[in-house]
């Protein structure tokens, strides 16, 4: 990947003749010499390992033009978060030969697809799908990274699911918000509750009906800040005004959404 030679044989050195003990009750085990994986702690080993998804994905066609599907314009046949990865193609075959040449190239490296762990999702439903004589299970939803993705799309289960956390966080947070240091619980809300509903939302697809949920929780957590019951007759601009946040909810999920994620290696392929 034309990292530096004096770089590899730094972490070479680094990762040579290391030992682990386990810790089991009151005992530990006797120590013993690892001999694959990275680090656990290690500062390195988000790269160490990225570099190997970075290298299996390229030699396996990433920037194939064929395969994958169109996402604002540019050509996109996986999506990767920390060690799972999720492969994307308009048809049946197109998956099947990106499949087989990511599992090819990590064998190449000393890496083993899982099979048995392996999701397949298709928009048009499907009775089984096979790799190597082995049956792969068909879903119509999987999990990425926090956020469940469903093959029609739609993200309104997920949205009331965070919603319900977020509520669940505010709850936990009443003795704070009883606090006369204003800026504080505005912060506090923003931190906490907030940071907990909208975790996950660059995979949400908006609709009106969401936009509606998601102010309604805003308002929501605002309201319970300025201890205003829901049937005092104030607006909600009168509560926006008085809370003046520095953003909106949906306004927050709109600019995650739009924030391009990628991991660009600096080095050459």
């Amino acid at each position: 990947m034309g990292i530096l030679d004096q770089l590899t044989c730094l972490l070479r050195n680094l990762y040579a003749g290391q030992e682990a003990t386990v810790r089991t009750g009151h005992e530990t085990t006797d120590w013993f010499q690892i001999e694959k994986r990275v680090c656990q702690g290690c500062a390195l080993s988000p790269c160490l390992f990225n570099f190997y998804a970075d290298y299996i994905m390229r030699n396996a066609g990433e920037e194939e033009a064929q395969a994958g599907i169109k996402i604002a314009g540019r050509n996109t046949n996986n999506l990767r978060y920390v060690d799972d990865t999720t492969l994307m193609a308009e048809s049946e075959e197109e998956l099947k030969s990106l499949l087989m040449k990511v599992k090819e190239e990590s064998e190449k490296v000393g890496l083993k697809l899982n099979i048995q762990i392996t999701k397949i999702m298709e928009s048009d439903p499907i009775t089984s799908w096979q790799t190597d004589g082995e049956t792969m299970e068909t879903v119509t939803d999987f999990i990425l990274g926090v956020s469940k993705i469903t093959a029609e799309g739609d993200c309104s289960h997920e949205i009331k699911r965070r919603l319900l956390l977020g509520r669940k966080v505010m709850a936990n947070l009443d003795s704070l918000l009883k606090s006369r240091d204003f800026a504080n619980k505005v912060q506090s809300s923003q931190s906490y509750g907030s940071a907990v509903f909208m975790y996950g939302c660059e995979s949400w697809t908006i609709k009106k009906a969401e936009c509606q949920i998601i102010d309604g929780f805003e308002l929501w957590c605002w309201r319970g800040l300025l201890r205003v019951s829901r049937t005092a007759r104030r607006s909600n601009q009168s509560i926006l005004k008085e809370i003046s946040p520095e953003y909106s909810f949906i306004g927050r999920v709109d600019a995650e959404a739009e924030t391009p994620i990628f991991w660009p290696p600096d080095v050459k392929n």
